[in-house]
């Protein structure tokens, strides 16, 4: 029998037809899977403006005989979007080369870069809410991202080329913008008070064939099933056996009043099909990265510094607990928030700001929604005893973009104006986790490469997550910090790099002379 697993819901992609679309020569473009806060083009607006009902649904003992007229209400708040993807000349993998190909002693055969392939034009399908009347569209990320052109179709028969307000791959949200006025923006329920069996709606546009709405109820909350693991993402899922199928991401969840309770993202299944388990992201958190993306361009999370475990009963009862409540601090990080506000290893977290801890996701997803630089209440629980701790959260360290035209640029305007060189590259420090996880040398020093944009002239030249930047043009590189600097002094596009790749050292040349503003896509 087939395991079954948690898929994102697919986008409907197909080949273009030939012709439809010009061939380009890639520099750096939007990778999905950034793991770092999700950047966009930003707005001058301060805040979107949401409608919000936070009155909790009427749970009486007859349910309606039809939702025709909820539907009617909220039907023309769910948008059809459509994106094309032109064809691109891309670094091979080590999936797409022979055994052996990928070795860094092979790379001198191809002038110290890997042969490059060349992907197909491709047309996708998704759905999108409209959630405000001036034009804002919440929809998947996995929807438009890597998209040259994103079209919004209203219900009315409109259709409006979209620009990408910002990107969330950690929630699997983005915000698109549309250039039009007084749209039927849908309004916000409170997802914190939605109930386990509680009635809603799926809207969206599954295969392209129409706006399509199906019923079912809310299953489950709380899911954490790992499907945005590889981004450190935050999953705090609805789940629902009403119908979602390929197109509805990024449609609605409602509720029977028509507010909107969740962005319909995933589903588990053994064929590909909808099996009666469906996933989306809560509203709740999908205005709190809205708002973000509209006033920011990016998420910015707050972040305690610190290693939790799950509380089962054998360490409940190993830690002397009367339940498995809480989230258990498996180590503090140096210097970080937690550890300066005096917690300790073997500390119990039972509440934030009076709030439950059931969890350590349930913790991870409260100090998300606080921006750094906000003092929070810990309720800890230590020898027996509960104590309260002032936390105040900061930004989590680690991934840094090089050049400004890194991982999160989403537009032709990030992407144009790119400053420096590596463009399309993140790095971190070398920490000692990663240090023994990877199997590095103790006295190795430099910048981690986690990740290098696909289509990039660093990609092309053979930079691969996993590579440890040694010297940039002759320049030692002992953190990530001196990485960044030393690739934003230079003024030469052509960058002479030493790494050590796979025990070995070597050096590589990343040209990006050829990288013009049209072809940075």
């Amino acid at each position: 029998m087939n395991q079954p697993k948690f898929v994102l819901v697919p986008v409907t992609r197909r080949p273009a037809k030939p012709g439809l679309a010009t061939v380009a020569t890639l520099g750096a473009f939007a990778l999905a899977g950034a793991l770092f806060a999700a950047a966009g083009t930003g707005s001058d607006k301060s805040s979107i403006d949401l409608k919000r009902d936070a009155t909790p649904v009427a749970r009486g003992q007859l349910e309606a005989a039809s939702f025709s007229t909820i539907v009617k209400r909220v039907a023309p708040s769910v948008v059809k979007i459509t994106t094309e993807t032109k064809a691109k000349r891309v670094a091979a993998n080590a999936a797409n080369l022979p055994p052996g190909f990928d070795h860094p002693a092979f790379r001198q055969f191809f002038g110290n870069r890997l042969p490059e392939m060349q992907t197909q034009p491709q047309n996708g399908l998704g759905s999108g809410v409209i959630v405000s009347a001036d034009g804002y569209v919440v929809t998947n990320n996995h929807v438009v991202d890597g998209a040259d052109l994103v079209t919004v179709a209203l219900t009315d028969g409109r259709e409006f080329t979209a620009k990408v307000v910002g990107r969330d791959p950690q929630t699997d949200l983005a915000v698109v913008k549309i250039d039009a006025q007084d749209l039927p923006a849908v309004t916000f329920a409170d997802s914190a008070k939605s109930e386990v069996g509680d009635r809603v709606l799926a809207i969206g546009n599954p295969f392209g064939i129409g706006e399509t709405v199906t019923s079912g109820i809310v299953s489950a909350k709380g899911r954490n099933i790992g499907i945005l693991a590889e981004v450190e993402g935050y999953e705090d899922f609805i789940q629902t056996d009403a119908a979602i199928n390929p197109g509805n991401s990024g449609g609605a969840l409602v509720d029977i009043h028509g507010r909107l309770l969740g962005i319909n993202t995933a589903i588990l299944s053994r064929s590909g099909g909808f099996q009666g388990v469906g996933l989306a992201v809560p509203a709740n958190l999908v205005s709190h990265v809205a708002d973000s993306l509209v006033k920011t361009g990016k998420v910015t999370r707050g972040y305690l510094g610190v290693n939790l475990n799950t509380l089962t009963p054998a360490l409940a009862e190993a830690f002397n607990l009367k339940d498995n409540k809480g989230a258990l601090v498996a180590a503090t990080i140096p210097d970080g928030p937690a550890a300066k506000a005096g917690l300790k290893d073997g500390d119990v977290i039972t509440a934030l700001n009076g709030q439950p801890v059931t969890d350590p996701n349930n913790l991870k997803n409260q100090v998300s929604s606080f921006a750094p630089g906000t003092t929070l209440t810990l309720d800890v629980l230590r020898a027996g005893k509960t104590t309260q701790f002032a936390v105040t959260t900061a930004e989590k360290p680690g991934a840094k973009r090089i050049g400004k035209g890194g991982l999160d640029s989403l537009s032709k305007q990030n992407r144009s104006d790119d400053e420096g060189v590596l463009n399309g590259v993140a790095v971190e420090d070398l920490d000692r986790a990663g240090r023994r996880d990877m199997n590095f040398p103790a006295k190795l020093k430099g910048a981690l490469i986690t990740q290098v944009a696909p289509n990039s002239a660093s990609a092309r030249a053979g930079l691969k997550p996993g590579d440890v930047i040694l010297e940039i043009n002759r320049e030692l590189v002992t953190s990530a910090k001196d990485a960044v600097e030393l690739s934003t002094k230079t003024e030469s596009k052509k960058t002479l790099l030493k790494l050590w790749s796979r025990g070995n050292t070597l050096f590589v040349v990343v040209d990006e002379t050829g990288t013009d503003k049209d072809s940075q896509q």
